[in-house]
């Protein structure tokens, strides 16, 4: 991926804890993205996607006050833009997690916790083909 298109992407990570946070957001730059917001769960992503629209989301899955399923159901409701790609994060491995959220066309992907330099590439090449 070219860095024009890594500096005109903007990033929205939703994750409830601030480190991580703060990590990912460092890999990010350090792949050449600068565009990037981080929020600590559903509902304060629900907010600043009124007034923004990111290219790209990574969302958590385990949050408190709104978790990732909560936080793709009430996008789906609130008719969100759904051309807004998002690849889902988690700890967790359970395939049960991953169901629920095969529903949601605007899903990319699923990458397990931590996010690491490769699986963010991935996600970025992947983005690339649905641009």
């Amino acid at each position: 991926m070219n860095n024009s298109i890594h500096n005109e992407t903007k990033v929205l990570l939703i994750d409830d804890d601030p480190v991580s946070n703060f990590i990912v957001t460092r890999k990010l730059e350090k792949l050449g993205l600068v565009n990037i917001y981080a929020v600590e769960n559903g509902a304060q992503a629900i907010e600043y996607l009124k007034n923004n629209e990111p290219d790209l989301i990574f969302l958590d899955i385990n949050m408190p006050i709104m978790d990732g399923h909560e936080f793709m159901i009430e996008y789906k409701e609130r008719n969100l833009p759904s051309d807004i790609n998002i690849f889902v994060l988690s700890s967790s491995d359970r395939s049960c997690d991953r169901k629920k959220f095969m529903d949601f066309t605007n899903v990319l992907g699923y990458i397990e916790k931590p996010l690491e330099i490769e699986s963010i590439e991935k996600a970025l090449n992947t983005l690339k083909m649905h641009i």
